[in-house]
């Protein structure tokens, strides 16, 4: 028996429902290997040499003005320093093409190159690191383009993943083919990598080698630099001077920025003296005007080592206004890096609503909670996390006493064990449980609102365990970009028409027919005699738009594709147009208005998911549509079955119909799948997370 998922390939159903109710048949070589299949259940890597040469030449043919390899290579360059890493990986692609088909060996290690330069800018590290040592393996013309840049770029990978002493090397073999105008930024890497490990003489020697930057920004964080060796070298008076000397001196338009960076430092260096109260102080002068920061893509942080972000301000504020029993206010820092975490990842590439960038004060949120609400939001430090529980009169603080890294490991684990159909997947779940909500006090019976943070967007709350039972079992649950949105989504839409649009099954080619996906929507329409659908052919880019204005709910059943590069370009594939694929990318999104949507259903693969950047939201399809204008969005968190799927839509809707809120309908859907004893496991039942308005009512 098989059956379809979402994603390309197929495979047997039963060996998963066997795997589950038999310990000894989960460790069966079959049903280990139908798990793997299952965890591999999407859309074929995109960004290998292989399929990025191809797409060169897919995008090199619909150029309608063609360029020569070299102007990509450059196009490329430019890109990626506009923070465009998308577009810059498809210039460097079409060199690549075309790099290929002139048996060009210096194109080839140009290409290759710019595509680390892109990839290392973007965070893929791993990739940065393959393309650096491809571009490695090519001999240019002129070695110091190439072979300078590319182990330059290992080096920054390393440095950026806590590997100082391995950095060290990289940029050591970076400088031996350095050309005179780089050197310098690679001795500045090296110099902020010395500094690391302890080798503050060597730093300090290195420094004083490195001519004076003519470019502002190049010189302020060369400037940031030299006050940070202060700190490393144990002298934090010296450093005090040398950060407030840096408050007020300008560098151009981006003054602010540097200036903030400054009072940063001034709070670093305040700390180092013991001087709590004084270094709160600076943090907060730090954010005091973040908002009048320009957001933009800063190259020239990379390019000298310091691999810097605004989430590291907030953090070190979150830190110290916890330290001396200010929860208010650590809380709301929480939600103000939550609002510029989502315009530094848009940067201008799309009009946002202005709310956008709004947060709520603590008051405001808790006046708008109802007595069986609370909100549960984390933030996720290097040391802890941080945890606040808000209900109509009281914010609580917890610490719990997991590192940021080993979050990672502890989510990724149960993810895994989940994902691929294990029965470890309930033991981690328990532990989860224990470690996260058992300590929150939380009542069975409240209506839990989660505001993850940073591995936790990758985290089906709904599938831990307390007491011997899933969270879902005792609680509704949803979660929400912040606290802040939450509340402004639900005020936005209270009420909606129970009116229908649906798009399945969309006609792009026989491997990515999703029959069930077509039955879906077509058993749903049945729910709603108001309904509009479109199938096959029909379910294409141009009707969405089309029916967009109009679309009370929205309910997409197709394949979608995150893009871990830039979330902007994560896709939905929707059916083909004039022979040619029309994709609905996430940015095309944030530039449609859906005033009138309040309901948006993507019954797809891994639609919930996107980069996750540190203090950041999931970015892709989540942001783009509450951005449009939809106040909820249910979303999955890995490949979902079509069988298990059915069963929760159509008991999600039916209940949606009867008039339940939407929190609630959503449990209802996921109860009645985990009921049926061969789809108990977490895997079936768990996917869908409700993103947004958790109270939406239809009717009217």
């Amino acid at each position: 028996m098989t059956k379809s998922w979402r994603g390309l390939q197929v495979w047997p159903l039963l060996a998963l429902a066997l795997a589950w109710a038999s310990p000894a048949l989960a460790q069966a070589p079959d049903a280990e290997a139908a798990a793997d299949r299952a965890a591999q259940t999407r859309l074929e890597d995109t960004d290998t040499l292989l399929a990025l040469t191809s797409e060169g030449a897919i995008l090199y043919a619909q150029d309608e003005v063609k360029l020569n390899g070299y102007q990509y290579c450059s196009q490329a360059v430019a890109l990626a320093e506009a923070g465009e890493f998308r577009q810059s990986i498809r210039a460097a692609s079409k060199a690549l093409h075309l790099a290929n088909t002139g048996s060009d060996d210096n194109l080839k290690a140009l290409a290759n190159r710019d595509l680390a330069i892109a990839y290392s800018y973007s965070g893929q590290l791993d990739k940065a690191i393959e393309f650096a040592r491809e571009a490695l393996r090519h001999t240019p013309k002129n070695p110091q383009l190439v072979y300078g840049p590319a182990n330059k770029i290992i080096g920054d990978a390393r440095a950026r993943r806590g590997d100082h002493a391995g950095a060290v090397l990289s940029y050591e073999e970076a400088l031996k083919t350095s050309s005179p105008r780089y050197a310098p930024l690679v001795q500045a890497s090296l110099a902020n990598s010395l500094i690391e490990t302890g080798e503050q003489a060597r730093a300090r020697e290195l420094l004083g080698q490195i001519p004076t930057p003519r470019e502002p920004a190049l010189l302020a964080q060369l400037d940031r630099t030299h006050a940070r060796l202060l700190l490393a070298e144990k002298k934090p008076e010296e450093a005090l001077a040398a950060y407030r000397k840096l408050t007020s001196r300008t560098y151009g338009v981006d003054s602010n920025y540097f200036q903030l960076w400054a009072w940063d430092g001034v709070a670093r260096a305040e700390q180092a003296l013991g001087r709590p109260a004084e270094a709160t102080q600076a943090i907060d002068r730090a954010l005091a005007d973040i908002d009048q920061v320009r957001t933009r893509f800063r190259s020239e942080e990379i390019k000298i080592g310091l691999f810097s972000d605004l989430q590291s301000v907030f953090e070190r504020a979150l830190v110290l206004h916890g330290q001396v029993g200010n929860e208010a206010r650590a809380f709301e820092i929480s939600e103000r890096s939550r609002a510029r975490a989502l315009l530094d990842t848009v940067r201008g590439r799309a009009d946002l609503d202005a709310s956008a960038a709004q947060t709520l004060d603590l008051s405001a949120l808790q006046a708008s909670l109802r007595p069986d609400e609370r909100v549960v939001e984390f933030h996720s430090l290097p040391g802890y996390l941080q945890v606040w529980v808000i209900s109509q009169n009281s914010i609580k603080g917890h610490q719990v006493a997991v590192p940021r890294e080993e979050l990672n490991e502890l989510v990724e684990g149960f993810r895994n064990s989940v994902v691929r159909g294990r029965r470890t997947a309930i033991g981690n779940a328990d532990k989860l449980g224990a470690a996260l909500i058992e300590p929150l006090g939380l009542a069975p019976g409240q209506r839990l609102v989660f505001i993850p943070h940073g591995p936790l967007h990758y985290l089906p709350f709904q599938a831990l365990r307390v007491n011997g039972h899933y969270l879902i079992e005792s609680n509704p649950v949803s979660v929400a970009p912040s606290a802040s949105i939450a509340v402004r989504l639900a005020q936005r839409t209270p009420r909606a028409p129970s009116a229908l649009t649906a798009f399945g099954n969309p006609r792009i080619e026989d491997k990515y027919e999703l029959p069930g996906a077509e039955a879906e929507v077509k058993q749903l329409a049945h729910l709603f005699p108001n309904n509009k659908l479109f199938v096959g052919e029909q379910a294409n880019k141009t009707r969405f738009r089309q029916t967009l204005a109009n679309a009370p709910m929205l309910h997409v059943a197709a394949h979608a594709e995150v893009d871990e590069v830039d979330p902007l370009y994560s896709r939905i594939l929707l059916a083909n147009e004039n022979g040619r694929n029309n994709f609905l990318e996430a940015h095309e999104i944030l530039d449609m208005r859906m005033p009138d949507t309040a309901l948006v259903t993507l019954s797809a693969c891994e639609s919930g998911l996107g980069r996750i950047d540190r203090g950041d939201e999931v970015l892709g399809f989540t942001r783009s549509f509450l951005s449009a204008g939809s106040s909820s969005l249910i979303a999955s968190l890995w490949p979902v079955s079509d069988d298990a799927t059915a069963v929760l839509m159509s008991t999600l809707y039916g209940a949606l119909a009867q008039g339940r809120e939407v929190q609630q309908a959503l449990q209802a859907g996921q109860l009645a799948v985990l009921k049926d004893p061969k789809m108990a496991h977490p895997f079936f039942w768990a996917p869908f997370n409700l993103i947004g308005n958790w109270r939406l009512t239809l009717g009217g």
